[in-house]
């Protein structure tokens, strides 16, 4: 046996409730041809249209205008900087022995990485106050807790002494970076809009 409301939708009705007629103007409207319907939705853009960027469209998200370019700008060296740091990086992690090529491999990406969002940060193009402020707060930190080992201070103080040494730092390096950032970047709207 059928369901009686297998065909319709919304909400069901209560029972007892009384049933609304249609109206007469939409009983006396025919349905629209399927030609007219098949036309209409290819006059429609698809979602994925609607959605694809255009032709001069920013790729970056995060950016507003053209990226800061380099002082030596046709030559891709915080690029090429980057790759060799990840490259020496491999190697002394597959050797294992934790020597210089492993921080010579780490210390080559960490310039690399802060060549370009520096100048990206300071441009207005992007910001990466968090990261320019984690990094000086970072090396602070292994300053302390060292420090704090070599001095024979208990191991409890290697963690907390330095963490309570991280917040304050951090926030005193972060709010110049992020004002910073917000001039130039007001800068930058402004001379793209005079365009």
């Amino acid at each position: 046996m059928a369901k009686r409301n297998s065909g319709r939708r919304g909400r069901p009705r209560r029972r007892g409730a009384p049933v609304a007629s249609p109206a007469p103007e939409a009983q006396a409207e025919p349905p629209a041809p399927a030609t007219t319907r098949a036309a209409k939705r290819r006059e429609r853009p698809r979602r994925a249209e609607l959605n694809r960027p255009g032709p001069r469209a920013h790729r970056d998200p995060g950016g507003v205008g053209e990226r800061p370019q380099a002082p030596w700008h046709p030559w891709p060296l915080s690029e090429l900087l980057i790759l060799v740091g990840a490259i020496g990086t491999l190697v002394g992690v597959l050797r294992g022995d934790g020597g210089p090529v492993l921080f010579a491999g780490l210390g080559a990406v960490l310039l690399g990485t802060l060549d370009f969002t520096i100048r990206e940060h300071l441009a207005g193009y992007r910001a990466h106050t968090v990261m320019l402020a984690a990094m000086p707060t970072a090396l602070l930190h292994a300053a302390v807790a060292v420090a704090l080992y070599s001095l024979g201070a208990p191991r409890v103080s290697w963690i907390v002494v330095p963490l309570a040494v991280d917040v304050p730092v951090f926030w005193v390096i972060f709010r110049p970076l992020r004002a910073r950032f917000e001039d130039a970047r007001h800068r930058r709207v402004l001379e793209l809009a005079r365009r």
